[in-house]
């Protein structure tokens, strides 16, 4: 047997009818499952206007309480008109001085006046150049890439902030550097490259985040002074996707070591907390198996000068150049 529809019509034009042949309200309303308040609303509204009074009606108030009267309304884009330059601030106190005797609306009443009636003028957000990394090689050689990143600050015993910048060698793994800043300026780590550029040579190209000190977000293609510094040394730029930190993965995965040998618990002070980087990096290179590389160390692969420059070269943070480099709109340089 298919179940009844109700309707809520039809059941109160049963609950009238019946209360109109002789039944009692009080049996109907329990029957109903309704108040005798309700039932006697029901009545009354029948009474008065007949069928049309059991229709459910609309719960609108006939006034709202707060609204704002339509001849100050109309006063406020009347002021707006006179004064197209004017805000909302300046027009609810020119409103308040030629009518002192009304109680004048707040500021964000008269904006809302305003834009209801599409006189806001709103500024176009500035269009940002959405980032996008460049294309992604995978050398196996040393020195063919290099990765550069900063591990997440952490705060040492002496409540200051340290910053690891860490470079690794791509092909072999090979931990090059592993220092900690107190910032993520680019001059500090112009020191660092440069350390870095003495012992092990120029690698080819160098892969990193768009991070700063790296990238610099309102530059012509992105190019930071530390980007700038290494495209007249010749070296190719890699970034990664913004949101990817999987294409700079093996990098990511000796952060994660170096989180767990050297940060927990952090050192007092940077003298010491450097002091455990340089042990780490010395296990990590040179006793630590690697199981990517067939559990041996990255040691055993890198070669201290592998296919770069030699590093006897005398090294300057304004004068490392190149000659006859072009720059590619992806980042990269070629020698000509």
């Amino acid at each position: 047997m298919p179940w009844k529809e109700c309707n809520i019509m039809d059941e109160r034009m049963r609950f009238v009818s019946r209360l109109l042949e002789g039944e009692t309200m009080s049996s109907l309303c329990r029957e109903f499952n309704i108040s005798r308040k309700t039932g006697y609303k029901i009545l009354g509204r029948y009474r008065d206007c007949g069928l049309e009074g059991l229709n459910d009606r609309n719960r609108r108030p006939y006034r709202q309480a707060n609204q704002l009267p339509v001849q100050i309304e109309t006063e406020i884009v009347r002021l707006k008109k006179e004064h197209p330059t004017w805000g909302a601030a300046k027009i609810r106190e020119r409103l308040h001085r030629l009518h002192p005797d009304i109680h004048c609306p707040a500021v964000s009443t008269v904006h809302a006046v305003l834009d209801r009636n599409n006189m806001v003028k709103r500024k176009s957000r500035r269009q940002r150049l959405k980032r996008e990394g460049t294309s992604l090689t995978s050398p196996n050689h040393p020195n063919g890439l290099w990765c550069a990143d900063y591990k997440g600050e952490f705060m040492l015993s002496d409540r200051r902030y340290c910053y690891p910048l860490t470079i690794t060698d791509y092909a072999s793994r090979y931990l090059i550097r592993c220092e900690g800043l107190q910032t993520t300026k680019e001059i500090y780590a112009f020191a660092v490259f440069e350390q870095a550029f003495k012992d092990f040579g120029v690698p080819t190209a160098i892969r990193t985040d768009n991070g700063v000190p790296f990238a610099s977000p309102n530059a012509l293609f992105n190019l930071s002074r530390l980007s700038v510094w290494w495209l007249r040394l010749g070296i190719a730029i890699e970034r990664i996707k913004p949101g990817n930190p999987q294409q700079n993965g093996r990098h990511e995965r000796m952060h994660r070591t170096l989180k767990e040998e050297t940060t927990r618990p952090a050192a007092p002070n940077f003298l010491q907390q450097q002091d455990r980087f340089d042990r780490f990096i010395d296990v990590f290179n040179n006793q630590r198996p690697h199981q990517a590389i067939n559990m041996k160390c990255p040691g055993d692969f890198f070669n201290r000068q592998g296919d770069a420059t030699s590093a006897s070269q005398t090294w300057s943070t304004h004068s490392m150049t190149r000659p006859s480099q072009s720059l590619h709109v992806a980042g990269f340089v070629t020698n000509q």
